[in-house]
């Protein structure tokens, strides 16, 4: 009979303090800012009468755990990025498996506020189409994020097993990634600036969801990753990739993007599926602002999907539909009635290994 592995314990590595404590650090650990207190027990607010408060996981939200970061154990990585690592790790008491998302920093006051915001909209969220962050926390130079785990990965891992998606499916796909963009534009007002495969995640249900939406490009930076389109430039819009000024629309063309891409199998601006890699960053910025969009190609696709693509990646922003438009778009409205199990395709999937 063979033993079980023992679980490893959670460690979290110090990073090396090259620069001094920012204004914003107290000498005993605390990342705060204004109301918001972020240390190893979790993130707090201060009322008018300077009490703390612990701040409650949502009552929306399916748990309803207090904990600390003792209480998890590792399973395993299930993600790595320039923002940081991903792991799959176990509640000790409960046994509820969570995604904790540690990220090493060295924090510049200049992106202080916009840190602060995601932090509060992660741990207020309230829509099923955003994963759920449950806790966060800052301790020994690193913020934790624990999130919600989603057993089939992203559409990374789904495309990896079935290559293509077919339409059925995107529409299931395009609802409910819009359904949370429609959240974070127009209730939230925030810009999710780095929509693609890997950051739309799926579990075994057929549920969507839309994940990292700011955190980690503000942390990457704040330890000197100035190179905002590191890993993430393929799915920027032209006014994004250009450096020009942007809004919510640029989401849009990211979402066009990355269907598309679902749709035939490869990056659209990869020339065929047997070229090994995508265009450089310099061919890639010629295409996006000197060529005109791709397109999915109307002998493979029904003019409904055409449509909507073409709704998405169109070079000037003004002209690209919202996505409260776009849940209104014919693609989507063809297959509502339908009663398509994204379940049924997922499910049935490996789940990803690392």
């Amino acid at each position: 009979m063979k033993t079980k592995k023992p679980l490893k314990e959670l460690k979290l590595s110090v990073p090396a303090q090259d620069s001094p404590i920012s204004s914003f650090l107290t000498a005993s650990g605390t990342f705060f800012d204004g109301d918001l207190l972020l240390n190893q027990k979790g993130l707090r607010l201060i009322s008018d009468e300077n009490e703390s408060i612990l701040v409650q996981p949502s009552e929306t939200k399916e748990i309803d755990l207090q904990f600390s970061l003792e209480d998890l154990e590792t399973i395993k990585v299930i993600g790595k990025g320039s923002g940081g690592v991903v792991q799959l790790v176990r509640h000790k008491w409960a046994g509820t498996l969570f995604a904790l998302k540690v990220i090493q920093m060295n924090i510049q006051e200049d992106i202080r506020k916009q840190i602060v915001q995601e932090l509060k909209i992660n741990q207020a969220s309230q829509c099923p189409h955003v994963v759920v962050c449950y806790h966060s926390f800052y301790h020994n130079g690193a913020i934790s994020l624990v999130l919600e785990y989603m057993d089939r990965g992203s559409l990374v891992d789904v495309i990896r097993q079935v290559k293509t998606i077919l339409e059925p499916y995107l529409a299931v796909v395009c609802k409910q990634v819009l359904q949370g963009l429609v959240y974070l534009h127009h209730e939230k007002h925030v810009i999710h600036r780095d929509i693609k495969p890997s950051n739309l995640l799926v579990n075994h249900n057929g549920e969507v969801k839309i994940t990292d939406f700011g955190v980690s490009a503000m942390m990457a930076n704040s330890m000197g990753q100035r190179d905002t389109f590191v890993g993430t430039y393929n799915y920027m819009a032209p006014e994004r990739i250009s450096g020009s000024t942007y809004d919510n629309k640029s989401d849009i063309w990211s979402l066009g993007m990355v269907i598309l891409e679902c749709a035939i199998g490869r990056f659209p601006y990869t020339k065929s599926e047997d070229q090994q890699s995508g265009p450089s960053f310099y061919e890639l910025l010629q295409a996006i602002v000197g060529s005109p969009p791709p397109s999915a190609p109307p002998d493979q696709f029904s003019p409904e999907f055409c449509s909507f693509v073409s709704a998405c990646i169109q070079k000037d922003p003004k002209d690209r539909s919202s996505a409260l438009d776009l849940l209104n778009h014919p693609f989507i409205k063809k297959f509502e009635d339908k009663d398509i199990d994204l379940g049924i395709l997922v499910g049935s999937l490996e789940p990803p290994v690392r």
